[in-house]
This record gives C-alpha cells, structure tokens and sequence, in this order.
C-alpha cells in the first residue's frame, strides 16, 4: 500500500549543540537508516536532543508522524529521566514513537530476564526488590549455587554488571569483576560490595542475579530483530566478566574482538533464529502485554552459550535485551528497518481512518 500524503520520521539521537547544528541525515552514523526509508519514499530527519533545548526538540518531534529513538540509559553522566516524559508526552499527541518509554521498560531492562526466566532462553535468575532483600538473600544464594552475575536494571556497556564468586574458607570476603572495560578483579568485604551496589535500587529499582555461564569464553550472539522477526546476526567473543590476561586489561589480549555481522539466513544461527520468531519472542510479548505493533523496530537479544543439550546441540541464555540504542547493526538491517517502519505507518494510517 502506498503511503500518501509522503510521511516524515524523526531519528533522535544524544548531542550537544554543536553536533545539532551540524547535522545532516550524511554525516549520522544512521546514514544507511536514511537511506533505507528514502528508498521506499519515507523522508527521514535527524534530531539531536539534550537536556539543555529539549523544548525545541519536543516541537520538532510534535511536527512528524513518528519518531525512532537512538538514546542510550546511561551515558556521560546523563540518564534519560528526562527524555523518556518527552517523548510519552510527544506520542500522546500522535506520532508513534519507536521504542516508547513504557516498552523499554517492559523489555530493555536487565528485569525481562527474571519475568522471563521460564522461557527456553532463561536461566537460575533472582530479582532483588530493595537493600534488604538484597542483603538478606544474596549471600547465602552466592555460597549455595556457586558464580553469579548481578546486574542493575537499567544500563549500558557493562555498567552496574558484576560477577561475584565466594572464596575458599571465607564468608567474608568475595572476589568481584565489573563488565566495564579495563576492570581487574577485586577482593573486597562482602558487605563492602553489598553497600557498593545498593544505589542501583534508586535509579533502576532492582537487581537481577544470574547464575555465571562457564562458556561466556565462546562469546555472545546478539540477536537483531525488526519488531517480531529476525534482521540479523552478530557473533562476538567478549571480554567482559573474563579476568584480563597477564599482560593486563589494556592489553590487546584483553580487548574483545570484533563483532562479526550475519544476515538473517546465516545457517549457524537458524536453530536460534526459528526459537527467536516462533517461541520466545511470542511469549515474551503476550507475557509483558506488549502488542506486536509496540515491539521497537529494532531491538537485539544477547545470548550466551549455555550447556549443550543431550544430542549435542547449542542451548542459548539470554543475559539482555537492548531496546534504547541499538547500534551498530547487519547490512541488512536498515532495509527491515524500513519495512517495518512503513508497515507501522500503514497501521497508524488504518487504525485513524477506523476510528
């Protein structure tokens, strides 16, 4: 179906008032996201926002039919506290917003991974609600089922992620290492690190606790998706939670490598791909009550390996799902990208006239 009259989408993204001065659909990293919607006729604006003219941005976001949001949790310093009442504000007077706030906290939190956790993606997963809780059950879980990885609800980059394991013949002290690039093991007090992580309850509101996988060394899978179906593979072996070799943590030893991208029909990753689109995605939806329509036109679930099956095969464990920024992304995604994207304006086009 043919959209008429032409429809215009705003592509959001963090800057100060330098890089919104100087932005042009061909110098954003979303160039190809650009160019995907002009193929199939859909005008494409970049808008960079920051606190300090978010009243300029909101008019400008008011003044088109749907907004793609590329705004990490966390970053410099900055949350989206702000950013997210905007654009709920912006989506209640019509533009379709992509991802909205309220999905991302139903799906791009670290607590999808407790409210899921009896999909086949999921694993020995715990939440924390508050301190107490935290403090109450976290040891005795920690000496009882061997390495967890804790992690703050809301985040990027490895902040707020930690693996914690129990030292022989101690109770008191634990071995810890954070996610983020660089870091080294510590040995610190048990309840020095549980007072460490008790700020996470303020900004994200719990903490996730996973039992440790033991093939993270395999890497990780990061799952593309386009609203329900898969736009991509990423194969990468990370670093992260992995203690850096001797040559230290700044050492090219100790520096992830690269991501290596896959199309949708990559036959190593069909068992996934089929599990992804049939089985859990459908079952995340209908369980968070997010409607196919309100899946971000791009999100990605990160996978661990988890223990081979009894015939031998992979099994999978999801450890995040990333709905705020997901960036880089395939070649081939900027296309679904688009489809989705006129797929969705169709839908709001329909449902208008309906009503």
């Amino acid at each position: 179906m043919d959209i008429s009259p032409p429809k215009t989408i705003a592509i959001l993204s963090r800057g100060d008032a330098a890089a919104r001065a100087d932005a042009t659909a061909q110098n954003s990293r979303f160039v190809r996201v650009f160019e995907a919607l002009a193929a199939i006729g859909i005008e494409a604006r970049p808008v960079i926002y920051d606190e300090t003219f978010a009243d300029v941005v909101r008019d400008q976001l008011r003044a088109v039919d749907g907004v793609l949001v590329w705004v990490d949790p966390i970053h410099q310093g900055k949350t989206r506290a702000e950013l997210d009442p905007l654009l709920r504000d912006v989506a209640a007077q019509g533009p379709w917003v992509s991802a909205h706030p309220d999905v991302i906290l139903k799906m791009g939190v670290k607590e999808v991974l407790y409210r899921t956790r009896h999909l086949g993606w999921g694993a020995d997963t715990h939440r924390y609600d508050n301190a107490a809780a935290f403090r109450a059950e976290f040891p005795s879980r920690l000496r009882t089922n061997g390495p967890r990885v804790l992690k703050q609800n809301r985040g990027n980059g490895g902040q707020g992620v930690w693996k914690v394991e129990a030292l022989p013949n101690t109770e008191a002290v634990v071995r810890v290492l954070h996610a983020q690039r660089g870091s080294m093991p510590e040995d610190v007090p048990l309840e020095t690190f549980i007072a460490r992580c008790e700020p996470y309850f303020g900004w994200g509101g719990c903490i996730i606790d996973q039992i440790f996988q033991p093939r993270l060394p395999d890497g990780m899978i990061r799952c593309y998706m386009s609203g329900s179906k898969v736009a991509g593979f990423g194969h990468q072996r990370i670093k992260a939670l992995i203690p850096p070799p001797p040559e230290g943590p700044d050492s090219v030893e100790a520096q992830p490598g690269p991501r290596i991208m896959h199309g949708p029909d990559a036959p190593q990753f069909q068992a996934l791909r089929r599990s992804m689109e049939d089985e859990w995605t459908p079952g995340m939806t209908q369980l968070l009550s997010i409607g196919e329509p309100s899946l971000p036109v791009i999100w990605d679930a990160d996978f661990l390996y988890g223990p081979k099956d009894a015939a031998g095969a992979d099994t999978y464990v999801l450890c995040e799902i990333n709905a705020s920024s997901c960036f880089a992304i395939p070649d081939e995604a900027p296309a679904a990208i688009a489809r989705t994207v006129k797929h969705r304006l169709v839908q709001a086009k329909d449902t208008a006239f309906s009503s």
